[in-house]
């Protein structure tokens, strides 16, 4: 399943953790430059900068083909 995560928070973190171990296609998104080199770190190439508030972003991400869009954005 392609699963699309919009923001760096707690939430968004756990989530994307939880859908990675579960061997599921996951794109995080984060706008926050320094919280998205932390995220980057740890979950490497899942980690994407970008607003997922913004639908340019949301195109270039592939939402179209997503599965699931989990918004969790402040």
């Amino acid at each position: 399943m392609y699963i699309i995560v919009g923001g760096g928070g707690d939430i968004g973190y756990y989530l994307t953790r939880s859908f990675l171990s579960q061997g599921h296609e996951v794109l995080f998104l984060e706008k926050e430059i320094r919280r998205f080199q932390s995220l980057r770190d740890e979950l490497g190439q899942a980690v994407v900068r970008g607003d997922a508030c913004e639908a340019r972003t949301m195109d270039e991400v592939g939402a179209n083909r997503a599965d699931v869009v989990i918004a969790v954005t402040v």
